[in-house]
C-alpha cells in the first residue's frame, strides 16, 4: 500500500474492500434475517395493542395470556435475533460501500435519531409488556400494550421514510432547499408505509399461529387460529395491492429499469408467493385443528423469505445505479450537484481518469506500464465494479457472465467505451477513464475471463 495521496485531490477517502463472494449476498442474508425479525415485532406490537384492547373491554384475561407468550417469543426471536443481525447489516454496509452509508447517515441524521428513540421504546416496551403481564391492573397493563404498538409502527414509519429516500428523494426541492421531510415524504413513500405494514400483519398472523399452537386451552387455541388466519388473508391481499400501487409512483427511470431489467421469473414467483399465502391462511380458516408446530414453523420461515423477495428485488432495481438519493454510486461518489448542503458532483474530478483521483491505491500503480497493467486493471475494476460484481466467476452479477465470457480485449474496451464511459446504460454508473485505464480494465476482463 503505498503513501496516501494529498487529501484535496482525493475522492472517497475510503479504501475498498472485495470479497469474491459479493457483498449483495453477504448484505443479503444478513438482511433477510433481519427483515423477518423487523417485521414480526412491528406486526406483533400491532396485534398485542388489539388483543389486549379486547381483552380488557370485554373481560378476556385468557389473551393475556396469549400475549404473555407472544411476548417471549419475540424477547428470542425479534429483538435477540433482531439485535445481532442490526449490528451486522451495519457492519456490512459499512464495508460494502462506506462512503455511501456515511452519506445515507450524515443526509438523514435526525432521521436516524428518531427512529432510534423509538426503537428503544419498543425494546424497553416489549420487556414491560411481559414482566408486568397479571402483575398491574389490565387498564395499565393497555397503556404500555399500545405505547409498544405505537413505538413499532413509528420506527416503521421513519425506517419507510429512509428507505424510499434511497431510491429517490420525495422532492425534486430537497436537492436546492435540503429539510428531511422533503427528503422521506412522497406518493412511494406511503404507498411503502401501507405495503408494508400489510407485510408485517402477515408475518404476525404466521407467528401468532405458532404460538396458538402451544395453548393448553383447545377453544382459545382454535379462536385465535380463525382469527388470525382472516387478519392473515386479508393483509395479504391488501399488501398485494399496495405493493402494484407502489409501483405507479415511482419516476420513469424506475419503470424504465424494472421494464428493462425484472427477470422473467418475477412475476410468477409473486403470483406463486400469493396464492400459497392467501391458501395457508384459508385452510387455517376452514380447519384450525390442521395447524401443527412443524406446519406453521415451516410456513412461517418459508412464507416470509419468499414474501421478502418480490420488493427487496424491484427495490434493487430501481435504485440503480444509485445507493441513495438518486445521486451516490455505490463506490462512494457524488453524480449530482445537492447546492443545499454544498455538495458537489464528484464525476468532473475523473475527466483526467481514475488512478490519479483514488487514496488508497499503491503509488506505483498510479502509471500504467506494460509490467503493471493487469494489477491496474484489477485495481479499477474493484473500485468501479466490485460493489456490484463479482469480478471472477462468483458473487453476484460476475463479470464473466456479463461479458458472455469474451476474452477479446478490443471487444471489451468498445463496450466499456460506448457504454460506460458515455454514461449511456441507465442501470450502471457513468466511469470516466484515459486510453490507458480503458485498455488496463479491458485487459484484466479479458484475462480473468480466460482463466475463468
Amino acid at each position: 500500500m503505498g503513501d496516501i495521496m494529498d487529501v484535496q485531490d482525493a475522492v472517497g477517502l475510503f479504501p475498498v474492500a472485495y470479497f469474491d463472494l459479493g457483498f449483495g449476498w453477504i448484505l443479503g442474508v444478513i438482511a433477510t434475517v433481519h427483515i423477518l425479525a423487523s417485521h414480526v415485532s412491528v406486526g406483533a406490537g400491532l396485534i398485542s395493542a388489539w388483543l389486549a384492547t379486547v381483552a380488557v373491554h370485554r373481560n378476556r384475561p385468557e389473551l393475556l395470556e396469549y400475549i404473555r407468550q407472544y411476548g417471549l417469543f419475540l424477547l428470542v426471536f425479534s429483538y435477540v435475533l433482531g439485535s445481532i443481525t442490526g449490528p451486522g447489516i451495519w457492519f456490512a454496509a459499512t464495508i460494502a460501500s462506506p462512503r455511501g452509508l456515511s452519506s445515507l447517515i450524515h443526509l438523514n441524521v435526525w432521521l436516524w435519531a428518531v427512529e432510534w428513540l423509538f426503537f428503544v421504546i419498543e425494546v424497553i416496551g416489549i420487556y414491560v409488556l411481559v414482566y408486568l403481564n397479571g402483575r398491574v391492573d389490565p387498564r395499565s397493563y393497555l397503556t404500555v400494550a399500545w405505547i409498544f404498538g405505537a413505538a413499532s409502527f413509528a420506527t416503521l414509519l421513519v425506517i419507510a421514510g429512509i428507505l424510499s429516500f434511497m431510491l429517490f428523494p420525495g422532492q425534486e426541492s430537497w436537492y436546492t432547499k435540503g429539510g428531511s421531510f422533503r427528503a422521506i415524504f412522497s406518493a412511494y413513500t406511503f404507498t411503502q408505509v401501507f405495503g408494508r405494514t400489510c407485510f408485517m400483519l402477515v408475518a404476525a398472523a404466521l407467528t401468532g399461529g405458532l404460538i396458538a399452537v402451544d395453548m393448553k386451552d383447545n377453544a382459545l387455541k382454535l379462536e385465535m387460529t380463525k382469527k388470525l388466519s382472516v387478519l392473515g388473508f386479508v393483509a395479504a391481499m391488501l399488501g398485494f395491492m399496495f405493493f402494484r400501487l407502489s409501483l405507479k409512483t415511482i419516476p420513469d427511470t424506475a419503470e424504465l429499469l424494472l421494464a428493462n431489467h425484472l427477470p422473467g421469473y418475477f412475476v410468477p414467483t409473486l403470483w406463486a408467493i400469493l396464492l400459497i399465502t392467501l391458501g395457508y391462511f384459508a385452510a387455517l380458516w376452514r380447519n384450525p385443528d390442521w395447524i401443527t408446530k412443524p406446519i406453521a414453523a415451516v410456513m412461517l420461515v418459508l412464507i416470509l423469505v419468499l414474501g421478502i423477495y418480490p420488493g427487496e428485488k424491484a427495490r434493487e432495481i430501481m435504485r440503480k445505479p444509485y445507493v441513495a438519493a438518486h445521486c451516490i454510486y455505490p463506490n462512494g461518489i457524488y453524480a449530482c450537484d445537492i447546492p443545499a448542503l454544498g455538495i458537489k458532483s464528484e464525476l468532473d474530478k475523473f475527466k483526467d481518469g481514475v488512478l490519479n483521483k483514488l487514496a488508497f491505491i499503491p503509488d506505483k500503480l498510479r502509471h500504467i506500464t506494460p509490467e503493471n497493467e493487469l494489477a491496474a486493471g484489477k485495481v479499477i475494476a474493484e473500485n468501479f465494479c466490485g460493489s456490484c460484481h463479482g469480478l471472477n466467476n462468483a458473487g453476484p452479477r460476475p463479470l464473466n457472465e456479463m461479458f458472455a465470457n469474451n476474452s477479446d480485449p478490443v471487444a471489451i474496451a468498445a463496450f466499456i467505451k460506448g457504454g460506460l464511459m458515455t454514461g449511456n446504460i441507465v442501470i450502471m454508473p457513468k466511469v470516466s477513464l484515459t486510453e490507458q485505464e480503458l485498455q488496463a480494465l479491458a485487459r484484466f476482463i479479458a484475462h480473468n475471463n480466460k482463466q475463468n
